[in-house]
């Protein structure tokens, strides 16, 4: 029988259940996918905790990789045997478990030369890196940016990415270890915040002008000074909360410098087939280059979700975290 962890009910991470699961039908349009590993996003923890609504009960993850063993009737372009990769369909899409039914529009073939574990690694969090960098605020050359959790999932990619561009990278990180990381994969300047005021230094590092673009994926504990860090007319990104929700923003004061505000999500930025295709193509490309490197920090059974969510939550993860059914 196909295992699956449920949620019959928000809150912590003891309310992962790994039960059995009946078999379900592909239907007309649907690839079923025998899952070979499984990536760990904050966007389950948000299902999971209520912060994003899901009917219960359900079954969290928005991304995986595995085998086709079975397709729809009306199925085009994928066979039994492939090898695909999905993140992008409607959330959630159903991804902690053995067995996965996925549209097909939202599969994309994995390539001979690139290992499922690697490329889900980086999958999701390299689409939001791409849309970040190259869709809501085109980074170049001369541009310096600030980036959150530098050294965290989506900020490796980011630092990796914009690195290769060319662009000049602030980082904030919470420890010596994750600054080396971030130094590591492109970082110009590492910011600790632990010790460090990283409105005073990223001001001092522009010399008073401050950045046409934030990136911010920590929420509440950085809002309100993310925006004291931008340029005149400059772009807060608010893409993520790990830090917890952000309050009640009064849009007043973003007036003092015109500055714009985004809340932005991969789900609509990759929700067309062609987008999702070309992007893809991009990462497989920069991983090719080794522009885009890989990190897997830790894997754990997918009976095990809950250590895994535990983990992330803690916010001392570098790399990516991957159930392996």
């Amino acid at each position: 029988m196909p295992n699956a962890i449920i949620i019959t009910a928000p809150g912590g991470a003891e309310n992962l259940k790994y039960v059995e699961i009946p078999y379900k039908a592909p239907a007309p349009t649907e690839v079923r996918i025998k899952t070979t590993c499984i990536g760990v996003n904050y966007i389950d923890i948000y299902q999971r905790n209520g912060l994003y609504p899901v009917g219960a009960p359900f079954i969290p993850g928005v991304e995986a990789a595995g085998i086709i063993e079975e397709i729809g009737s009306n199925t085009e372009g994928v066979a039994v045997g492939d090898r695909v990769i999905f993140g992008t369909s409607p959330s959630p899409a159903f991804a902690y478990a053995t067995h996965v039914n996925i549209d097909q529009k939202y599969a994309i073939k994995i390539p001979f030369d690139i290992s499922d574990e690697a490329l889900l690694s980086l999958f999701m969090k390299g689409l939001t890196a791409h849309y970040l960098l190259c869709r809501i605020f085109y980074v170049l050359p001369d541009n310096t940016i600030l980036v959150h959790s530098a050294a965290g999932g989506v900020g490796t990619y980011m630092c990796q990415w914009a690195s290769f561009i060319g662009a000049k990278i602030i980082g904030t990180v919470s420890s010596d270890e994750k600054a080396k990381w971030a130094t590591a994969n492109g970082c110009t300047h590492v910011i600790n915040t632990s010790r460090q005021d990283f409105v005073k230094a990223t001001m001092e590092i522009t010399g008073g002008k401050g950045v046409p673009v934030v990136y911010d994926a920590v929420g509440k504990d950085t809002f309100m000074q993310s925006l004291e860090c931008l340029a005149p007319m400059g772009l807060m990104v608010s893409y993520g909360q790990s830090s917890g929700a952000i309050p009640p923003v009064d849009l007043s004061v973003l007036s003092k410098k015109s500055l714009f505000l985004t809340r932005p999500s991969v789900f609509n930025y990759k929700a067309d087939r062609n987008e999702l295709v070309l992007t893809a193509m991009e990462l497989f490309e920069g991983m090719r280059q080794n522009v885009l490197k890989p990190r897997i920090g830790q894997k754990f059974a997918l009976k095990d979700a809950a250590h895994a969510h535990k983990l992330l939550e803690s916010r001392q993860t570098m790399g990516s975290i991957l159930l392996i059914p």
